[in-house]
């Protein structure tokens, strides 16, 4: 229906319409209409792209990244170190430590990859089971750039080129009680050093200081996490005393440091189904970022500072 030019022209007109509303109610500057017009009449039109993972670009720039930015820069006041250790161009696994109650430090360090990084690659984060069983937030992470954590979809984007983000700890990190903060969980079987062996992908080590502070976990409601089908059900100070005003997270001073990459195209076909090599890789990886995190810590000094 939308090649139809008389659908298309009223369309068109639609979101025309719509630019004028934004720019005499809200006071949009003429670029970011002209943008924001260009924007609605190709969602109008249907006249988009979404890749085999169901990842849509334009619409991660245009709406899903701006909203997260404020989070990013004035809230949490992120610090990035070595952000010319990921590649200007074919694929890289990014490993990173998990923690803070709420998954946001994945979505941070995709912002971090996009906003600072000099041809502004995009992540493509990998996510549980759980997070494509929400409704909403699925689609969500879908049209980010996220899929499923298994290895078939890690490969498959790894061979065509894509930045792949791996938080190998899952929900014994982003879960684990304030009083373990920084102490990594085990990083599961390996898989992603296997997917990476497979491919000959270099492995970045990422380190992420300040997600452990945004909602510090004081207990686990465990009926409750049962009821719902959850990993855990939080306790922090704010929630849920607070009520909705609990899931605001505190606002913590964040770092984020892409370490040096660990080259895998060194290793003889067949390697990675060697267990010894993929746990010795593995076991090199999480002693990084765990050595990274004690300095980053240091650095930062107080949590709120």
């Amino acid at each position: 229906m939308a090649d139809d030019p008389q659908t298309t022209g009223a369309l068109d007109r639609v979101a025309v319409t719509l630019g004028r509303a934004l720019r005499d109610r809200l006071g949009v500057d003429g670029a970011q209409l002209d943008r924001l017009v260009e924007f609605l009449g190709r969602r109008l039109t249907g006249d988009f792209e979404v890749d085999a993972f169901g990842f849509d670009p334009e619409l991660t720039e245009t709406v899903l990244l701006p909203v997260l930015r404020p989070l990013y820069r004035r809230w949490f006041r992120v610090e990035v170190r070595g952000i010319e250790n990921i590649p200007d161009t074919g694929p890289a696994l990014v490993a990173a430590n998990h923690s803070g109650t709420i998954p946001v430090d994945s979505l941070m360090t995709q912002l971090a990859v996009h906003d600072e990084h000099p041809r502004h690659r995009h992540l493509r984060t990998l996510g549980a089971t759980l997070v494509f069983q929400l409704p909403v937030v699925s689609d969500l992470a879908r049209k980010g750039g996220s899929t499923l954590a298994c290895n078939e979809d890690v490969e498959a984007l790894l061979d065509t080129g894509e930045l792949v983000g791996v938080w190998p700890e899952g929900f014994k990190g982003v879960g684990k009680p304030f009083s373990e903060r920084y102490k990594l969980q085990r990083f599961g079987r390996g898989g992603f050093v296997s997917a990476a062996l497979r491919s000959g992908t270099p492995i970045v080590p990422c380190s992420i200081v300040g997600a452990e502070e945004i909602y510090p976990l004081i207990g686990n409601a465990d009926y409750l996490a049962r009821l719902l089908g959850l990993p855990y059900f939080p306790i922090t100070p704010t929630f849920p005393w607070l009520g909705p005003l609990g899931l605001v997270p505190l606002p913590s001073k964040w770092l984020i440091e892409f370490g040096e990459p660990i080259r895998t195209d060194q290793y003889p076909p067949g390697t990675a189904d060697d267990p010894m090599v993929v746990f010795e890789l593995t076991d090199q990886v999480r002693d990084t970022i765990q050595r990274t995190l004690v300095e980053l810590r240091e650095l930062r000094g107080p949590a709120f500072g």
